[in-house]
């Protein structure tokens, strides 16, 4: 056994394979290609004596050996981390952070959550994708993103979410339409237009809609809540929409509130990550953008 020969990569390549299941997502996250991670473990492997992995395809599951190791070493590799990061005040944090956001979410947190990081981490580079939330979920446990900000709560067993603030929903409709609105008071021969149902504005659509005087509804879906926002505003129906994606046009006139008595709940954001992060980059950044300001974002 040559201990002495054994590098903080190694273990560190270790530790990656067992969250993240494969050699290849591991390469991935470690900015590296598939072949040099094999290499790391049988170098490890090697200077060890031991079988730490077993391949069954395209995964790969530790062996007692390897999951005793992991057991020993994660809570050592983590302290040593927040050590190294601590010692700097956590002013030294480099390196790349993968995000994925909602739509709603990237416009409502990610402005301002961008600025406030790179401000204080001017070396940090963050890839951001825009997807949905199933796509973000599985996104997270496969170690393609380090975190998520979604609208609503995600739910899964594996991640955790964090809720980071509200941000306030009104229903909205061009000058013309919200005058028919009032007038007439028959919302019913108005267009709706919503978020398809996995989103959770169009439940919370939903819920309100019963409180409605209204005898016949059609819902329009779009699954993008900026096209829909362009529709309503060239006219065509109203529809219950984030207020912080609406403030130009509201104060332009272009859009006005309408069924002001109408009050539906605020929509919570969740940082979503992986159960157990040990990351101290990660959970120093899920510390930070909890203070996120929502109604300045």
């Amino acid at each position: 056994m040559s201990i002495n020969r054994i590098s903080l990569y190694h273990l560190e390549t270790l530790i990656w394979i067992d969250r993240l299941g494969t050699f290849a997502a591991a390469a991935k996250k470690l900015n590296t290609t598939q072949p040099a991670i094999s290499a790391r473990i049988a170098e490890l492997e090697e200077r060890l004596g031991a079988i730490l992995f077993q391949k069954h395809g395209r995964s790969a599951n530790l062996t007692p050996v390897g999951r005793e190791l992991v057991r020993e070493y994660l809570p050592v590799w983590e302290q040593l981390q927040t050590i190294l990061l601590r010692s700097s005040g956590f002013e030294q944090i480099r390196g790349h952070v993968r995000i994925g956001a909602g739509e709603i979410a990237a416009a409502s947190c990610l402005p301002r959550f961008m600025a406030d990081m790179k401000e204080r981490w001017p070396d940090l580079t963050f890839d951001i994708e825009i997807e949905l939330t199933a796509q973000m979920i599985q996104a997270l446990l496969t170690g393609k993103i380090d975190l998520a900000f979604a609208a609503g709560l995600v739910a899964h067993p594996a991640l955790k979410a964090t809720s980071i603030g509200a941000a306030e929903l009104l229903w909205v409709a061009s000058p013309s339409v919200a005058k028919r609105m009032a007038t007439d008071d028959q919302c019913s021969i108005h267009s709706l237009w919503s978020l398809p149902s996995h989103s959770p504005i169009y439940q919370l659509m939903r819920d309100a809609l019963t409180l409605f005087p209204i005898r016949h509804r059609t819902i329009n879906l779009c699954n993008n809540v900026r096209m829909i926002i362009d529709i309503v505003t060239m006219g065509d129906g109203f529809a219950l929409v984030p207020k912080s994606m609406v403030r130009p046009q509201l104060a332009s006139g272009a859009l006005v509130p309408v069924l002001i008595d109408q009050k539906v709940e605020p929509i919570v954001f969740h940082i979503v990550t992986r159960c157990g992060e040990g990351s101290p980059v990660i959970n120093e950044i899920l510390r930070l953008a909890g203070k996120i300001d929502l109604e300045s974002a």
